[in-house]
């Protein structure tokens, strides 16, 4: 495992040195016009977000260029529209936040290829995205949109927000008040598709295929999380998440113990060749690996040490878990935005119990919708009441005067020192080269 370890540091600074050495052409397509107004053609290439004020998508033009579009709020756009979208053109800037600190949205959205955005864009639809076209991304598209149409038609807000935040990852709706109760009271991660719903998915994918021969239900597992993933978006932490079950379900196909530890480098090695900004410039990414790195480390020791805690209901487990998880990912959330709960410890034992049944009714009552109305609104009433608590619990937490800690910004080399002591003491520093250099077994 060490020199495996080892081997993902060396890889990834060669390749995000390399990466750094080549000049994006994309960079330049627009630079003579920044500050015009211009018209823009293209399609539609992502989901489009709806914030409290505007509506978020991205605009990939016939050369294969990205631009990123804010427009009105209330209209309808697809993915997969074609569209003009008008207005002046700028350059990305970064932005400053709690405390003084500045968040680099500029090298964000360059992660992506994305350098040009519209603030105020005039849309205009050119041809509706064909619906008719016979592909796996359509199909996708389709059920992803009736889904969601299903949930919101029998379910009130916010919990109809709240529903599809647990589901598919479509959080931009709660608004920014309840975003904050969630982030305050440490549960976001629920609502942003963690590696926690991921596990719920797979593990229910895996399970509803047990009538299957063997290995035809792995392959169909594996192919049940390809397909979500897509359909959800594809962001960092559902990659990530994604990569480990399929490790996971490749070893069961192969009748090999699964290491979680060696499928999380596995997953970040993917993903880091196959976008290395990402390991400085996404935060999602970032903070995904740092949690599951904390789990896989630390949860069971910790699990070990509070013998006090009862075992029942899993409670013991729940507060390990928190515990660890808030130790690898606090220096960086310390450093990003400032702040960390102090009470998701609580929350989590409160809620996490009851969000794979919230998960599995919200479902149901999508899923119904397909077929019956009068049977989704029966489901959706249960659905209903497990989201209620969920978010009572939230509300109530997040305004307590002591929920949060908050600090001043300090410098990023203090985040470095504290991981750097995390792997003193978590992996023995000096016996890891030691055994590197000397040793001529591998440690895998």
């Amino acid at each position: 495992m060490v020199k495996f370890f080892l081997l993902i540091l060396f890889i990834s600074a060669i390749v995000i040195r390399g990466y750094f050495l080549i000049d994006d052409k994309d960079k330049y397509f627009l630079k003579s016009k920044v500050g015009e107004s211009i018209s823009i053609e293209g399609k539609i290439s992502s989901f489009p977000e709806k914030k409290d004020f505007s509506q978020i998508f991205i605009l990939k033009n016939k050369e294969g260029n990205f631009v990123r579009v804010a427009t009105d709020r209330y209209k309808e756009y697809k993915y997969g529209d074609e569209i003009v979208a008008t207005g002046k053109i700028l350059l990305p800037r970064n932005f400053e936040g709690k405390g003084g600190r500045v968040f680099d949205y500029v090298n964000y959205l360059g992660k992506d290829k994305i350098y040009y955005e519209f603030k105020k864009a005039e849309v205009k639809i050119l041809k509706k995205g064909d619906l008719n076209k016979k592909s796996v991304s359509v199909a996708l598209f389709l059920f992803r949109e009736k889904f969601l149409n299903n949930i919101k038609k029998v379910l009130g807000e916010p919990h109809a927000s709240l529903a599809l935040g647990l589901v598919v990852g479509e959080k931009s709706s709660l608004g920014k008040d309840l975003i904050d109760d969630f982030r305050k009271s440490g549960l976001i991660h629920i609502v942003v598709l963690s590696g926690y719903n991921i596990t719920i998915i797979a593990l229910s994918i895996r399970r509803f295929l047990l009538f299957l021969p063997r290995n035809v239900g792995i392959l169909f597992g594996i192919l049940g999380i390809i397909l979500f993933a897509i359909l959800v978006g594809g962001g960092a932490t559902v990659v990530r998440s994604s990569i480990m079950a399929i490790v996971a379900l490749f070893g069961e196909l192969a009748r090999k113990d699964y290491s979680v530890s060696r499928a999380l480098f596995i997953a970040a090695l993917l993903m880091i060749f196959i976008n290395p900004l990402i390991i400085l410039y996404d935060p999602s990414f970032q903070l995904s690996f740092l949690a599951t790195l904390g789990l896989v480390t630390l949860s069971s020791p910790l699990e070990k040490k509070l013998g006090f805690i009862t075992e029942k209901f899993g409670v013991r487990n729940l507060v390990a878990s928190t515990l660890a998880t808030q130790i690898f990912v606090s220096p960086l959330i310390f450093h990003m935005i400032g702040e960390l709960s102090i009470v998701s410890i609580f929350v989590n034992i409160l809620v996490l119990p009851f969000i794979p049944i919230t998960m599995l009714f919200v479902f149901i009552t999508g899923a119904l919708g397909f077929f019956t109305e009068i049977g989704s609104k029966i489901v959706a009433g249960i659905s209903y009441l497990l989201l209620s608590y969920e978010l009572i619990i939230v509300k109530y937490f997040a305004r307590l005067p002591f929920a949060v800690i908050r600090v001043q910004a300090f410098s990023f080399w203090i985040v470095l020192g504290f991981y750097t002591f995390y792997l003193a003491v978590f992996w023995k520093l000096p016996s890891i080269f030691s055994q590197f250099i000397f040793s001529k077994k591998s440690s895998m």
